[in-house]
């Protein structure tokens, strides 16, 4: 069977598994999928308030938060395409709990650290870095996990986008509180529940077997790890589309968002003070979820087409920053950028899970995570030197032009521009078939 073959009739398979009376997105199990990974955003994003109150009250400075920090994505991204090889050949439900297990030890003991005040920089930055690895093995069975629970792949998406968003949301603001009424070590405390809560949720999720015949469902198999990686590669490579988008983005994260974000949080407290920031953030979550919602309404036939659309929404958000325009300005562009950045990254989802075959979706979604994540700290680490020669407004409206181009690029490549949605044809082989 080939790969399209098989893509199709896993489409197919689930449509008639669903039945017509079946729910497309909600269901037991799915609700539970949904309470973990919303849970556990709202605690990763309680984290940098956390790492950056500890550590300076312990008498470190930015540049321990920022390596604390860093030991954590660096070890991610170093490590999530041996972890979709790891989940493309053992079960998913079994190692996402193992990682969340791993999780709530490693913050467990940073509480303890910080509540007792023996607070050491290598200690903090060694647990950041299995966080981490365990991250790195959790995320890759993300993108296998939502085509198992739900026959709506699109609106299982939208929902868990909208769930981030809103946790990206509160998780800075309940932080603080936390900060502000215990300590840092409250703060690590109630981030290790929210991976307590995750692992419960999986535990009690039920996943449907996985198609006969892939080396998970047989326990793994004897092959070869490298062929497992290479045959990764392999399949990513096949897939002009899916190779594609990654290259476009590789320039996105360079020249757009990478430089964007620092340049956007020094901009703004400088000319206007953190609580305009915090508000122009807060628009920017707000549109996130606007964005969710619009997936869950929006059913284009050419899903990544009319994500690259809502990518030229972002063009807003770094141009009225670095245009020195006033705060309701900026909140609206946020907005607006928030949406677009959503409604795209639904489509984006959604098109890998259901256009990839699913024994090796694992493995593709890991060299799509890994290469989104590359180049990010490359823009980074690129935007205080060009900020210093060009300025920050001037290189803020840069990135602002580059993101139409990054837009318009993917619009070009006929691979991703006439992509057409997975579920098409089963769908039309399901009425027809009713018609007999």
């Amino acid at each position: 069977m080939t790969g399209t073959d098989a893509r199709h009739d896993s489409v197919t398979r689930g449509l008639k598994a669903a039945g017509p009376g079946a729910p497309a997105v909600w269901s037991r199990d799915f609700a539970l999928f949904f309470a973990a990974r919303a849970v556990a955003r709202l605690g990763d994003t309680m984290l940098p308030v956390a790492l950056a109150a500890g550590l300076l009250e312990h008498g470190y400075g930015v540049g321990a938060v920022g390596l604390a920090m860093a030991s954590t994505a660096a070890a991610f991204a170093g490590l999530v395409v041996f972890g979709g090889v790891v989940a493309d050949r053992f079960s998913t439900r079994r190692l996402m709990i193992g990682a969340d297990l791993v999780r709530l030890g490693t913050q467990s003991l940073a509480a303890v650290l910080f509540f007792t005040g023996h607070v050491v920089l290598w200690q903090i930055c060694v647990i950041g870095l299995v966080n981490g690895m365990a991250g790195a093995v959790f995320q890759p069975g993300v993108a296998s996990t939502v085509p198992r629970l739900a026959t709506d792949i699109q609106g299982a998406n939208g929902a868990i986008r909208i769930a981030e968003s809103a946790a990206q949301l509160a998780g800075p603001a309940v932080a603080g509180l936390l900060v502000g009424f215990a300590s840092p070590g409250g703060v690590f405390a109630a981030h290790a529940a929210t991976y307590a809560t995750s692992a419960l949720c999986l535990v009690l999720l039920r996943l449907p077997p996985l198609p006969r015949g892939s080396r998970a469902a047989v326990g793994g198999g004897t092959r070869a790890f490298r062929a497992d990686l290479v045959e990764g590669w392999r399949e990513f490579r096949a897939r002009t589309w899916l190779w594609g988008v990654i290259a476009v983005w590789c320039l996105y994260m360079i020249a757009v968002w990478g430089p964007s974000v620092p340049l956007v949080a020094t901009e703004v407290v400088r000319h206007h003070g953190p609580r305009a920031y915090g508000l122009v953030n807060s628009a920017l979550g707000a549109g996130t979820v606007v964005g969710g919602l619009l997936a869950l309404r929006l059913r284009p036939r050419h899903m990544l087409r009319a994500g690259a659309v809502a990518l030229f929404a972002f063009f807003g958000f770094p141009a009225a920053v670095g245009a020195g325009l006033g705060v309701p300005a900026m909140a609206a562009g946020a907005a607006l950028a928030g949406a677009g950045m959503s409604f795209w990254g639904v489509m984006w989802a959604t098109s890998v899970q259901t256009q990839v075959p699913a024994d090796v979706l694992n493995r593709i979604h890991a060299y799509d995570v890994a290469g989104s994540l590359a180049m990010m700290p490359v823009g980074q680490a690129l935007a205080g030197p060009a900020a210093g020669a060009f300025g920050a407004g001037h290189v803020l409206l840069i990135s602002a032009v580059t993101s139409l181009a990054v837009a318009a690029a993917l619009l070009a490549v006929p691979g991703i521009r006439n992509l057409v949605r997975a579920d098409t044809n089963a769908r039309a082989q399901r009425r027809e078939g009713s018609r007999m």
